[in-house]
């Protein structure tokens, strides 16, 4: 069996350039419908964005994958401070505006509003002397945490499996107690088709309209082909997981056709009568329960 991979997973590494410019390298993937690549790099990285854009690309298949590349601070430049004008701006202003409307004498003491949150803040300057030799570093780090990464999707993508194996075999009981209740459905429609045939001829309605509405009547009264069709489907998507590989756009297709055919089920049900139509209904509705349960599960799978 293939490993089935989840679309959701983290890793993250640190490490640093053979000239002691540290970093850290993080990868990030939710479920999105094809393969979606964001990159956040330090400045003056174009060559490496389109290299790892290049190994991702042949590495994933589906999902939106953040990548995440941070100089860790102290290593990679000098300490700053930066003043924020505006902010100090609007502190001194302020002031003064206070202290005119309350005829006040004084001036604002600059030590006081330079320890106000955000006037003041130290920002390390990055300092990327050698782009190459980051790039080096980096791609050789990235096959290692892509496999990190592809570990966390493969549990997850196990755990999922286990579940849509699971409701699998949960719809398939429900489908055939459905089937154990096919006499009383037929009985429900072949009194329809009498009262139907007796309203008819009462009618004067020429035989070939009879007969035509006959075996409407009959082809609607029979669930057999639902059932068949239910279980077909059902075994397909239980052999998929067993293969594994890339099941979510097959699943989702699957899933599509099982739910037409509980729809299907439900609609020719619904005329059923007595104790055994309300449960009959009840099992068409836990079959749509269950279906729409495993399409949320599946849109996780690559």
């Amino acid at each position: 069996m293939n490993h089935v991979y989840s679309m959701t997973g983290f890793a993250t590494a640190q490490s640093q350039t053979e000239d002691g410019l540290g970093f850290t390298l993080t990868l990030k993937s939710v479920n999105h419908r094809f393969l979606d690549l964001s990159l956040r790099l330090p400045p003056n990285c174009d060559e490496l964005e389109i290299a790892l854009r290049r190994v991702l690309k042949e590495s994933l298949r589906r999902g939106h994958v953040d990548v995440t590349l941070q100089l860790i601070r102290g290593s990679e430049g000098t300490s700053q401070l930066q003043l924020n004008d505006e902010l100090l701006a609007a502190h001194i202003a302020a002031f003064h505006k206070a202290a005119a409307q309350y005829g006040v004498t004084a001036e604002p003491d600059l030590n006081v509003i330079l320890r106000h949150p955000g006037v003041l803040r130290a920002e390390t300057v990055s300092t990327l002397e050698s782009p190459a030799a980051l790039q080096t570093t980096v791609l050789a780090l990235l096959p290692e945490l892509i496999q990190r990464l592809n570990q966390v999707r493969a549990q997850e993508g196990a755990s999922l499996v286990a579940e849509l194996r699971a409701a699998m075999l949960r719809l398939e009981a429900l489908a055939a107690e459905v089937t154990t209740f096919r006499t009383d459905i037929r009985a429900t429609y072949v009194e329809r088709i009498r009262s139907r045939m007796a309203e008819l001829l009462e009618g004067g309605i020429p035989e070939d309209r009879l007969l035509a509405e006959a075996a409407l009547l009959a082809e609607r009264s029979d669930i057999d082909e639902e059932l068949v069709r239910l279980q077909t489907h059902i075994t397909r998507f239980l052999t998929l997981l067993s293969d594994g590989g890339e099941l979510g756009k097959r699943l989702d297709f699957l899933l599509q056709e099982l739910n037409r055919e509980a729809n299907t089920l439900l609609s020719k049900t619904s005329g059923a009568i007595g104790g055994n139509g309300l449960r009959i209904t009840e099992l068409g509705l836990e079959m749509k329960l269950e279906i729409e349960k495993a399409r949320e599960q599946v849109q996780n799978l690559e």
